[in-house]
């Protein structure tokens, strides 16, 4: 019967749950033996694929027109009417699978991942999931709607990116201050979306018999590491990395001459030049990015240029920022067409650059699996794992931003290009820690946390705690909300952490790439070829990399970092 599933991806995007169904049910009355079960598994994973591919496409679509009724109501009826009765099918198979004993070779972890997915499984959590989907739809449209009227013209908080780069202090103060005004003028709404978000999740907690971040836990299969790990990190990053940004910070004031830097001179990764020169703009349209994007990847290896080469033939790219789209970047994978998909919001900035080559090592990854593995096996990489993909690749790519090897800037502006990635590096791991403490404050301590004003003030103090460096003195209500503009809060509840271990993970790809490219480039190949078949620890080895958290480890990476830092400063001139 699965032979039957349509060739044609749109074509199935139609059906209903009524056409859906047959297809589980058959699964579902087969009985499982040693010599079937791998069949058995790849049926599944050809329906599921179908499904989930499905879901991508919907997903997608909402998010390149937030305002596109069409899109929303097709998404809507996709996650109300299959979704639902789909994700119940799908427990029943993983009962039927675990029921069975039968351990199929290469299936391991992908059964250790099912056995989680089981124990939090609960049918009356189904109409609340989706609900919670419709309330990530809402953050959306509300940050997809943000814009200011900026020197007579009608400007998305993205667009103002440039002019809040502008070496004129008062330019880019005003652009500041006109995004964060925007923003605060959401502050009801976004604070009544948050009490509905995090209601729906503990009530979903309570059905499950658990608490939140326990269920959470689970369900992003955190088996390498506990909340305590994550606490230990923290203290790590305030010892071993925070001296480290607030040396960057302090470097950047005297720069710049001014009394105290201020979020308009520096704010988490948004940095004017300390040097006096103007932003960087590294290209003038979205098809120069992507083209001296493909010549870069080509640089690091020609197999990831070639997949890169792909995605812009098969359109797979939508990079350009505009009103209605939905706010920030991914990457997505479609699992029946074996393809990934990536979405950004440029607006011709360097951060532009970055955003890109962390998308694209998202899609290699995919592409990896693709190659390597059967969809039955591939299961779903660690999160963590999967964001040492990203980081490396804007690492392993730093080399080639230079036109002379087919990138973007003069060397000059090459070295300033990577100085201030790099120094986002260390910058990056401080805020890292300032979302994910605030996160697990909000979720032991949640009946506080149903207060935004509790929220304001914890957001405030574990800013205070690890921003160092940047005076908001004045501007307490942009600092107390910043938690509103990070939409992994809102969206992605317990997702940042993985941001800052992949950093960890990428700086020890990059300093094997120092010493030799060819063959850190190799190693990290074959750890994305993996997928979802090792655990966290060997897929850290595979690509040359530790998996800890301590404070020698972050000490080590920043003093990699530092120096090479120290190495670019002269090229600058």
């Amino acid at each position: 019967m699965l032979n039957e599933l349509p060739s044609d991806i749109y074509e199935f995007m139609e059906w209903p749950w009524e056409k859906i169904e047959p297809y589980y049910k058959a699964l579902e009355a087969r009985d499982l033996t040693a010599e079937n079960v791998v069949e058995w598994l790849k049926d599944w994973a050809s329906i599921s694929d179908h499904l989930y591919e499905t879901y991508s496409r919907r997903s997608v679509a909402t998010t390149l027109d937030t305002t596109d009724e069409v899109a929303e109501a097709k998404y809507n009826t996709f996650i109300e009417n299959v979704m639902p009765p789909a994700m119940i099918a799908e427990q029943k198979l993983k009962e039927k699978l675990l029921a069975t004993g039968l351990r199929p070779e290469g299936y391991e972890i992908k059964l250790r991942n099912l056995a989680a997915d089981a124990e939090i499984f609960r049918e009356e959590n189904v109409p609340l999931m989706t609900e919670e989907q419709k309330l990530g739809q809402e953050y959306d449209k509300v940050a997809g709607a943000q814009t200011v009227e900026w020197r007579g013209e009608e400007k998305t908080l993205s667009q103002l990116l440039p002019f809040r780069l502008d070496q004129d202090r008062s330019v880019r103060e005003a652009a500041w201050r006109a995004a964060m005004g925007r923003t605060l003028q959401d502050r009801a709404a976004l604070n009544d979306l948050w009490t509905r978000f995090l209601k729906l999740r503990l009530q979903m907690a309570k059905n499950a018999g658990m608490d939140y971040r326990a269920m959470n836990w689970k369900s992003k299969y955190r088996f390498d590491y506990t909340p305590e790990d994550c606490y230990s990190f923290h203290k790590a990053i305030e010892e071993a990395v925070v001296p480290a940004a607030a040396r960057i910070y302090e470097k950047r004031r005297q720069m710049l001459g001014v009394d105290s830097l201020r979020p308009w001179d520096s704010e988490h990764q948004i940095h004017v030049d300390p040097t006096g020169k103007p932003a960087l703009k590294p290209y003038e349209d979205v098809s120069q990015l992507m083209s001296a994007a493909s010549v870069i990847f080509h640089k690091v290896d020609d197999r990831l240029g070639e997949d890169f080469d792909i995605m812009m033939e098969e359109r797979l790219l939508d990079l350009d920022n505009r009103k209605g789209k939905a706010p920030g970047g991914y990457c997505t994978t479609f699992e029946v067409s074996e393809r990934p998909f990536i979405f950004q919001n440029a607006v011709g900035i360097h951060d532009d650059v970055q955003t890109l080559l962390h998308e694209g090592g998202h899609a290699f990854h995919a592409f990896e699996m693709f190659q390597n593995l059967p969809a039955y096996r591939r299961g779903m990489p660690p999160i963590e794992f999967c964001e040492v993909a990203s980081m490396s690749m804007e690492l392993l790519a730093a080399p080639y931003l230079a036109k002379s090897e087919g990138g973007f800037y003069s060397a000059s502006d090459t070295a300033r290009a990577r100085i201030e990635h790099l120094e986002g590096v260390i910058t990056f791991w401080p805020y890292m820690a300032v979302v994910d403490a605030f996160q697990q404050w909000v979720y032991t301590n949640p009946e506080a946390a149903m207060n935004p004003d509790n929220c304001d003030e914890e957001w405030s103090r574990q800013w205070d705690r690890f921003m160092v460096g940047i005076d908001y003195s004045g501007l307490e209500d942009v600092k107390a909300t910043g938690w509103h503009r990070k939409l992994h809060i809102f969206q992605i509840p317990f997702y940042y952490v993985e941001y800052g271990i992949a950093q960890l993970g990428a700086v020890q790809v990059y300093g094997n790439a120092l010493k030799d490219q060819a063959g850190a480039v190799a190693n990290y190949r074959k750890a994305l070829a993996l997928g979802g078949t090792a655990g966290l620890p060997d897929l850290f080895a595979t690509a040359g990399a530790k998996f800890a958290l301590d404070t020698p480890t972050l000490a080590s990476a920043v003093s990699l970092v530092e120096g090479v830092i120290a190495e670019l400063e002269p090229a600058i001139g």
